[in-house]
């Protein structure tokens, strides 16, 4: 066997077909029809040897035993003819290898190339497809169908259960590279210092720090006011031994006083000296964290410290852990504000397409141009489908598929053809017993 014909042998692929027993009916009922039509060649093959025996015999024949003779004779050329037209198509007739028989198996490529042709020029046509689309009126009906509230519940429960599923799909390893790839080594990748010291400047030429400011000198305030004895205490414990109490106490109480004084005055009186000293050293720090290579080293130092901690190195599979479930949670869960914020979201698209006629319009033209695009630019490989899929069966087998289908009608033909056959002969019979007598 040479190359190109194992090749062949490789790459056919078997017919696609109806189930076992849709197939052995189908068989069943070919091979029905088949012996009922071959038997009416055989009856007609009878009458017309018993007709002939019958007028050759000594005193000849009534004159009605010519009449059914020719139509038998002309029934049993008929039915020949078109026995052999119809077994043509599939097979060589009587194994004979006569020309242009097994049409089916010679031309299969050539049948699958017309057919894609005829299927891409008359159903894929992009001027076809697009008239019966805008036909269609889609937008309406679609508008109609989500607009009704269990069309979009189910709109959300089935939008849910294939979230649910394809999550569940998703490889947790392939999850966690994509959430460490794509979220936390990104952080890595640039400098933190330099944006973060933009970001302070902005937000000091804007003035939105002082809100912050504010709250930190409030609580320094609040923080001094619970700790009267804490600061008396500390400045008894840094005082000389020799000191008198009344001494150590008097000063502690000084001390706090001025302390609460102190924290009072920064916290209430925005254009402190204190307030200036922070916005000078907000200031010089956003300078440090955008210029200063000590500074931004530093930064550098504490992110990679950060990132290389274990809750960080454990947090994309963290992340994914948590947000996988509460995912699936809330798609499977019809009371979950993802469900009903989906149903929502239908009922409110399915009015506003059947309310607004421009919206509409809108929709009508990018679902149209969207089928013209798909077939001026697809229709080729559709129908390439249909042409390259009948290359690969295999020939016999596929002109056995197709007599399946199509053997059945195509014994009608034999049928019509002795029928047929038959009366015509009668009617040359009759005619030329007119003109010409016995």
């Amino acid at each position: 066997m040479g190359k190109h014909s194992q090749l062949e042998l490789i790459d056919a692929r078997t017919v696609p077909g109806p189930s076992p027993e849709v197939e052995a009916q189908r068989r069943r009922t070919l091979r029905n029809h088949k012996i009922f039509v071959t038997g009416l060649l055989v009856v007609a093959a009878v009458i017309f040897l018993a007709c002939s025996w019958w007028q050759n015999q000594p005193g000849g024949a009534p004159v009605w035993v010519g009449y059914v003779r020719a139509g038998a004779e002309a029934g049993m050329v008929g039915g020949l003819a078109d026995w052999f037209a119809v077994t043509a198509l599939f097979r060589h007739p009587m194994r004979i290898p006569i020309p242009h028989t097994a049409l089916i198996p010679k031309k299969k490529d050539q049948l699958g190339q017309a057919l894609s042709e005829f299927v891409g020029e008359n159903f894929l046509n992009a001027e076809l497809i697009t008239e019966k689309v805008s036909a269609a009126n889609i937008p309406e009906k679609l508008g109609s169908w989500l607009a009704r509230p269990a069309n979009a519940e189910k709109v959300s429960r089935e939008a849910g259960r294939l979230t649910a599923n394809a999550i569940r799909a998703f490889d947790p390893r392939d999850a966690e590279m994509l959430i460490q790839s794509q979220l936390i080594d990104r952080f890595t990748e640039p400098q933190w210092g330099p944006p973060a010291g933009r970001l302070l400047a902005d937000l000091l030429a804007d003035g939105r720090t002082e809100p912050v400011v504010q709250e930190v000198v409030t609580w320094a305030h609040r923080k001094v006011l619970g700790m009267e004895e804490t600061v008396v205490s500390l400045i008894d414990e840094r005082m000389p031994q020799w000191a008198p109490k009344f001494a150590k106490d008097l000063v502690g109480a000084r001390v706090y006083k001025e302390l609460v004084g102190f924290t009072a005055a920064v916290a209430n009186d925005p254009e402190h000296e204190a307030r200036y000293a922070i916005r000078r050293f907000l200031g010089e720090l956003a300078e440090d964290l955008q210029h200063d290579p000590t500074m931004i080293a530093r930064i550098e130092g504490m992110k990679h410290d950060l990132l290389g901690s274990t809750p960080v190195r454990g947090a994309a599979a963290a992340i994914w852990a948590n947000a996988s479930v509460s995912l699936i949670e809330a798609a499977e869960d019809e009371t979950s504000l993802l469900r009903t914020k989906i149903t929502d979201l239908c009922i409110t698209w399915g009015t506003n397409i059947q309310t607004d006629p421009q919206l509409r319009a809108s929709l009508d033209r990018r679902i149209t141009g969207a089928a013209a695009f798909l077939a001026d630019n697809y229709a080729g490989e559709v129908t390439d489908i249909i042409s390259e899929t009948v290359e690969r069966w295999d020939a016999a087998e596929a002109s056995d598929k197709i007599e399946l289908m199509v053997g059945k009608d195509l014994q009608f033909i034999r049928l019509n053809g002795t029928i047929v056959g038959a009366l015509a002969g009668i009617a040359i019979y009759t005619v030329n017993h007119l003109l010409f007598g016995a």
